[in-house]
């Protein structure tokens, strides 16, 4: 995989080195530039100092041939002739040969000897012996001791010059000596020197590949094999598919700590810069946690385990009922961490209750509408049978009991059309479940509702709870009472059923998926078995969402009376749970606004 190889980017696929190799590259290519410089630094470092330290050699020499009193002597002899010696006479004098024995003690590359005027007097060729040194003798004229690295008629070479003074005159300057050591010993030091430098490099050079080609394969594991552009895509692409959707998604690492959250997630769960923190810290719903840790304990018991969309229900986080769902993330069989997908559907479940409700009053209608016809035909029937008188009788009996005969007790209390309609068709579906539906004595609705469909959304899953709290009680009769009182343009309603009562307030605390008790009694409930109190008065999450369509009409929803035992009504009878609510501005004004 180390080959060169295409990278998918955008849908598009670009040819080039894997960016691991790159990488490798680079840091092999950074190690040895590195190290020819520092190579470099120490070969010029350490061919200064030889430099120096020859020439400091030459120097020493050159003092030293400089105070020898024969060289003294001839040198101011030399100074002091009228008429200088000839070139034969200075090829065949001792002080050249002088000279030349230096030159073999020492291995310097020569030793030269001039007078005041800067003419050789000893020099390595005799051919230049009497002829002007080829350098400026200018400096040890005057005194000066000199070193250099230069270029003379014998090549480069480190050298000193150094002035004689005479003997009969020891404050004259009678002429200089100038001796030079070969650049062949320089070298020869510098190389031997750098033989370890570079062995020493190359062996940092080879320890440096292998730890490139180890951070190199590192990178690759650590972004799963994905080039830069790969990364920038679904780095785009992230952010484009988080914020563009309308679910809440969080990332979890493997360790459960939030890696992603996008605007939506923050807003339904309610959290603040949540990622980086743990996910016990970062959300504070227990039951979301509890979902999420159901999904890992699956997990490690039976492997590899995701939670399909609505898995173990809604919840209700708030005011909202939330589909939580958890799915892994693998790539190459490598669990990489989990995604939670976060669903609101507070507003379709709203709309399936109020569907519900319309549902109820179409059948309400149908009934209506079945039982209008038969009295059409006793009517029919009637007249032409010339029973006038008793066509008229039944007439009145119809216009005593309404359209149609619910088997609602005081519907004529109810005087709102539409709500009254709606208690006659939950009233027949009590009596399919062995439960009289009735209106308390209290009840007193007139006028026209402006929002019924609020309404009946808050009075239907009251009543619904009401029915199946009876139905699932041992006492009898079994029974629902409903009391709705109109003060104004509010509307106050009042739901008492003949069960067990309520255990716990369904409405306090945090709710689990599939019930409306607190999630940390959910066990509880489940306890006391199907005919509980708890399990009538826990269906899904229509309390919940009732009390939130109330509060949306500026009221509430509460429960007034825990029920149960030995409480009775004001007649005697023992009865259950009691739930009140209040909705504002409820009915059309007699203008009709």
């Amino acid at each position: 995989m180390a080959t060169r190889r295409s990278a998918r980017v955008h849908g598009a696929r670009v040819p080039g080195t894997r960016f691991t190799t790159q990488v490798n590259r680079s840091i092999v290519l950074a190690m040895i530039a590195v190290s020819l410089i520092t190579t470099a630094l120490f070969a010029v470092t350490a061919f200064n100092r030889l430099v120096q330290q020859t020439q400091e050699s030459a120097l020493r020499v050159a003092q030293s041939v400089a105070s020898t009193p024969d060289v003294r002597a001839a040198a101011e002899e030399e100074s002091r002739r009228s008429v200088a010696s000839t070139d034969a006479e200075l090829v065949a004098g001792d002080l050249d040969d002088y000279a030349r024995s230096v030159e073999a003690r020492t291995g310097a590359l020569f030793v030269v000897i001039t007078d005041d005027t800067g003419r050789r007097l000893a020099h390595p060729n005799p051919a230049e012996i009497g002829d002007p040194v080829s350098t400026s003798p200018d400096a040890a004229l005057r005194g000066e001791e000199v070193v250099s690295w230069e270029r003379g008629t014998l090549g480069d070479s480190a050298r000193a010059k150094v002035p004689i003074y005479g003997i009969v005159s020891p404050e004259t300057i009678v002429g200089e000596v100038s001796v030079g050591l070969p650049p062949a010993e320089v070298w020869s030091t510098v190389l031997s020197d750098a033989v370890p430098v570079a062995l020493t490099t190359a062996l940092a050079l080879g320890v440096g590949a292998l730890l490139a080609a180890f951070i190199a394969r590192r990178l690759r594991t650590k972004t799963l094999g994905l080039e830069p552009e790969e990364l920038l895509a679904l780095v785009h692409d992230q952010q484009a598919v988080l914020q563009g959707v309308d679910d809440g998604v969080l990332g979890l690492s493997t360790s459960d700590v939030v890696t992603v959250c996008n605007d939506r997630a923050a807003l339904l769960l309610g959290l603040r810069s949540p990622v980086g923190l743990p996910l016990a810290e970062a959300v504070p719903h227990p039951e979301v946690l509890a979902r999420v840790g159901g999904a890992r304990e699956g997990e490690v018991a039976g492997g590899p385990r995701e939670s399909g969309p609505g898995e173990g229900g809604p919840l209700v986080v708030g005011a909202r009922m939330l589909f939580v769902d958890v799915h892994e993330v693998r790539r190459e069989g490598r669990l990489l961490g989990k995604v939670v997908i976060v669903r609101d559907v507070t507003d379709v479940e709203d709309l399936t209750r109020r569907l519900t409700a319309v549902g109820t009053l179409a059948s309400a209608l149908r009934e209506q509408r079945h039982e209008f016809a038969n009295r059409i035909h006793v009517v029919t029937g009637l007249v032409r049978g010339g029973d006038t008188e008793e066509a008229l009788e039944y007439l009145a009996e119809v216009g005593d009991h309404g359209p149609v005969r619910f088997p609602l007790e005081g519907a004529g209390r109810i005087r709102e059309p539409y709500l009254q309609a709606f208690l006659g068709a939950k009233a027949i579906e009590a009596e399919r479940r062995g439960v009289l539906l009735r209106v308390g004595p209290d009840a007193d609705v007139v006028g026209s509702l402006r929002h019924p469909e609020d309404v009946t959304t808050v009075l239907g899953n009251l009543v619904d709870n009401g029915i199946a709290a009876a139905a699932a009680s041992a006492r009898t009769p079994r029974w629902v009472e409903v009391e709705a009182l109109r003060h104004g343009d509010e509307l106050h309603l009042s739901v008492m059923d003949s069960g067990d009562g309520a255990a716990r307030d369904p409405l306090a605390g945090p709710t689990d998926a599939g019930t409306d008790e607190p999630a940390a009694e959910a066990g509880a409930s489940a306890e006391q078995g199907p005919g509980s109190a708890g399990a009538a008065h826990g269906h899904g999450i229509g309390l919940r969402l009732s009390a939130e369509v109330a509060r949306r009409n500026g009221g509430e929803l509460w429960l007034a009376m825990a029920g149960g035992g030995d409480v009775r009504t004001t007649s005697g009878m023992p009865h259950g749970a009691v739930f009140c609510a209040r909705l504002e501005e409820q009915f059309e004004r007699e203008d009709g606004s």
